[in-house]
């Protein structure tokens, strides 16, 4: 474990510089995370108890690592070809799924008197526990992957080896408490079956100490004090009456107290307040630091250490009260935040991987996003410390259409639940309350998704969060339900899922749909096309092949949902707006652009009616941030951290301070998303024919707009004569010393996107007619001289420097120009963090962008940039 954690640490600074201690310190004192397993059907074992007996013979079984599914671990030995390319995946036999699988492990027990627990959660779904040739506990009592289970199992060990199996059984979302993958990617053959989650093995004396955290009382908004009450658990599982001194330190203050404990007794330990005067606050990236506490707690009797606890803890307030138009707002220490975010996927063979959740939350920042929104699928420990220290904001719930909201909707997927999965889902929520309480990223926790719990389910939850101090807030439902005690959720789940035009986005009246106005818990429109280097990873060229001359065909890698089985209704937009393509690449070229124009709309829109005075648009999570696996929808960036135009589109909508087009006032508007006011500002547009020709010029100088979200009108641009259909619009801002702080290139058209908003749908609203685009395709050849030099950067990075110059004699700008960084094979490096990519520069213009990323991505190769505009050819330059 320390190894792994430093791993994190190292990888996350390398990619975002300057963040550092990624990771916390570490395991606890006595305790030890199981390192791995042998893996097999239990339809080739004959006797239970045998397979936890030390000596067992498991040849011909297959290692597998501390946290991995049956699928994944078979993958891992060569059983199967890889399953993010084609359909490799839909060929696996799912029978071999269809009976339990065994896990077992041996494990040596140096100190036979000191007492043994196994600390387990992340069964999918449920499993019997062998120690031994003893079966400890069944499947009825360890149930779903969020239960959390401390077996003492002193009794069945001695001295040296022991062994320890897991006989876990077939997941079934629609009947099991527990993960599934809805609509979102085709299902894994086994469903995800196996330990999602490290299984830690506990030593301790008689008296053991768990789950130690902190209430925090946070003086709001001065923030100059705050109250810190330690409590923690303190268990005497020996056979004799002791007393213990529990000790240690809050934020660096000792604390102490004695407890006298009955043979077998547990209580709870509350310390007496520790103020701190001056406190260091806990902030989301971009508006302060995120620094953490420690809480340090040691059990001892007579004068013994017994057991110890370490953790760590950020002081910070947050509120979600709802606002005047029934929208959730989110306060963070005092002050309202805008939630931008996106919603988080985990590896769909739920391969935990810390290098790589921190590679995905470094991507959340430098898309200028501060949540993620996990919607089941809550990843383990070492997730949320990732988030506090980098200040990613957390939004953990449970997830829809399947059991756990099987009782309450209607006749969608998911079984009705039965008298034993009220237990399950109070100790799902008990368990995921005390481990998650502590963490300052997370905001808030929803009970509901699509649906809001019923009386009995939602005070199951309640009682668990109040039992476990919840700090946060809790909601009802993503989406505009309401539960029996909490009430109407603030949000709104009204899609679309498909797509829809970018003015779609600045709607306000239909309050049925998803337009810039109130909570969005999920929404987007629909396929996100990755990159060519990617889609040549994922498919086959027959398959490609159909990609663009048939999106009306079935995809497997888009859903196994019907719903979002093809491509048909993006395919028709494409067509309809940009012209139809005429191959695959002008297909991925022209899905770039569409996709760069809806994002960046989405989230400009939202950016823009934060500070309405009339249904403000207090948060929006894109539907997703990401995808499990080889992709065509729901994700700003693909399964390999390759970026395409919605991630670009996305990065240029959030920027800090930023210039934007309004398409339904046809404006200039101004957003600051910063904690400061800015002043001295200069806002130009300029509006450009297809040939070049400049039909439109204004500027306004010297205005200001507030910080915390506020945003300022700069100019009208109204009914300008003389366009072509298809028309430019430059808009720049620089600052009060003139330098460019903000510049936005729209392609935009003299007929707008017709919506049909009659036939709304629940996932998308049809377009009765259609942009044109298609003058796009006239725009002539540019050229582009680019330089690019590469140095060494902070903590084990590489910094290329590129430089762009469009050298045309004309008019003619050179249009959405991409870069990426390139080994010497012509391989993307990834991860990589652009500070701009997919520009547009006219004549004499010119741009210096950078590309950071950890230099042992290289390979030992030498880095290039491949350049390619809309208009400009390609060219690959050595960095």
């Amino acid at each position: 474990m320390p190894g792994r954690l430093l791993a994190v640490a190292a990888l996350t600074a390398a990619l975002i510089p300057g963040v550092a201690g990624a990771a916390s310190a570490g395991p606890e004192p006595g305790q030890a995370a199981i390192p791995g397993y042998l893996i097999q059907s239990s339809a080739k074992v004959s006797d239970d108890a045998s397979v936890s007996k030390p000596g067992f013979d498991a040849k011909g079984w297959y290692p597998v690592g501390s946290q991995s599914t049956v699928y994944a671990g078979l993958l891992a030995n060569g059983r199967y070809s890889d399953p993010f390319y084609s359909t490799n995946m839909k060929n696996v036999p799912a029978a071999d799924f269809k009976v339990p699988w065994w896990y077992r492990a041996d494990l040596k027990v140096a100190d036979p008197s000191q007492r043994t627990y196994l600390d387990i959660s992340g069964v999918l779904s449920k499993a019997d526990i062998w120690v031994n040739g003893t079966r400890v506990a069944t499947k009825d009592d360890v149930n779903g992957p969020y239960t959390r289970h401390d077996l003492d199992v002193t009794k069945q060990v001695h001295e040296g080896v022991n062994s320890v199996a897991f006989k876990v059984y077939p997941n079934d979302p629609n009947n099991d408490l527990s993960m599934g993958w809805i609509d979102w990617a085709q299902t894994p053959p086994d469903q995800n079956m196996g330990l999602a989650r490290e299984i830690v093995v506990r030593h301790s004396g008689p008296v053991a100490l768990r789950g130690a955290h902190v209430v925090t009382k946070l003086n709001v908004p001065a923030l100059d004090h705050a109250d810190l009450t330690a409590k923690a658990d303190v268990r005497n599982d020996s056979d004799s009456a002791v007393r213990a001194t529990v000790s240690g330190t809050v934020a660096g203050k000792p604390v102490s107290q004695d407890v006298s404990l009955a043979a077998h007794e547990k209580k709870t330990v509350s310390f007496p307040v520790v103020g701190v005067d001056k406190p260091q606050v806990w902030w989301p990236a971009g508006m302060g630091g995120q620094p953490m506490q420690q809480l340090d707690l040691t059990a001892t009797v007579g004068g013994t250490t017994s057991d110890a606890s370490h953790s760590s803890f950020g002081i910070r307030d947050v509120k979600a009260p709802l606002n005047s138009s029934g929208g959730r707002q989110y306060v963070v220490n005092g002050k309202p935040l805008m939630i931008k975010g996106g919603g988080w996927s985990p590896d769909l063979l739920l391969r935990w991987d810390a290098g790589r959740a921190a590679d995905k939350l470094a991507y959340v920042k430098n898309l200028g996003l501060n949540t993620v929104r996990l919607e089941g699928h809550i990843e383990p420990d070492a997730f949320f410390d990732l988030a506090d220290r980098m200040g990613v904001l957390t939004m953990p719930g449970w997830e829809c259409c399947d059991k756990w909201e099987g009782q309450v909707n209607g006749d969608e997927k998911g079984e009705p639940w039965t008298e034993a999965d009220y237990p399950i889902a109070k100790a799902s929520m008990t368990a995921e309350a005390e481990r998650l309480r502590d963490h300052p990223s997370v905001l808030s926790f929803h009970i509901g998704s699509d649906f809001a719990p019923d009386a009995r389910i939602e005070k199951g939850y309640l009682d668990a969060l109040s039992a476990a101090d919840w700090p946060a807030a809790v909601i009802s439902a993503a989406s505009a339900k309401a539960s029996p005690k909490l009430g109407p959720s603030g949000m709104k789940m009204n899609g679309p899922y498909d797509y829809v035009p970018p003015n779609y986005w600045y709607d306000k009246a239909h309050k049925d749909a998803g337009g810039a106005w109130n909570f969005n818990s999920e929404t987007s429109a629909g396929p996100d096309i990755p990159t060519m280097d990617t889609l040549k990873r994922m498919m086959t060229p027959a398959e490609l092949e159909t990609l663009w001359k048939n999106p009306a065909a079935p995809q497997y890698h888009r859903s196994e949902s019907e719903t979002f089985a093809n491509l048909k209704i993006f395919g028709d937009a494409l067509a309809g707006r940009y012209g139809k393509p005429t191959g695959l690449d002008d297909f991925v070229r022209k899905a770039q652009l569409a996709q760069y124009e809806n994002v960046r709309a989405e989230f400009e829109s939202h950016s823009r009616n934060f500070t309405d005075s009339k249904d403000p648009s207090t948060g929006l999570i894109y539907w997703m941030l990401n995808s499990g696996w080889t992709s065509l929808h729901w994700q700003l960036f693909d399964a390999y951290l390759d970026q395409n135009g919605s991630y670009f589109g996305a990065k240029k909508a959030n920027e800090p301070l930023h210039i934007q087009y309004s398409y339904d006032t046809r404006s200039a508007e101004v957003v600051n998303s910063t904690t400061k006011k800015a002043s001295g500002l200069t806002a130009t547009v300029e509006l450009f024919n297809t040939d070049g020709t400049k039909k439109f010029s204004k500027t306004k100088k010297d205005f200001s707009v507030n910080g915390g979200g506020a945003h300022a009108k700069a100019l009208d641009i109204g009914s300008v004569s003389g366009l072509s259909s298809t028309y430019l619009a430059k808009l720049v801002l620089t600052d009060s010393a003139g330098k460019e702080v903000s510049r936005n290139v729209y392609w935009l058209s003299t007929k707008d996107d017709k919506l049909n908003w009659s036939k709304s749908d629940w996932y998308y609203t049809p377009t009765s007619s259609y942009a044109d685009l298609s003058g796009l395709s006239k725009l002539g050849a540019a050229k582009v001289a680019t330089t690019a030099t590469s140095a060494p950067g902070p903590d084990g990075t590489t910094v290329t420097t590129v430089k762009l110059t469009n050298t045309s004699s004309g008019k003619t700008p050179a249009f959405m120009v991409d870069t990426h960084l390139v080994d010497s094979a012509g391989t993307p490096v990834l991860p990589v963090s652009w500070s701009d990519n997919q520009v547009s520069l006219w004549p004499g213009e010119s741009v210096t962008l950078t590309a950071t990323y950890r230099t042992a991505d290289l390979h030992g190769s030498a880095p290039s940039v491949r350049v390619a505009g809309w208009n400009t050819g390609t060219q690959t330059v050595r960095g």
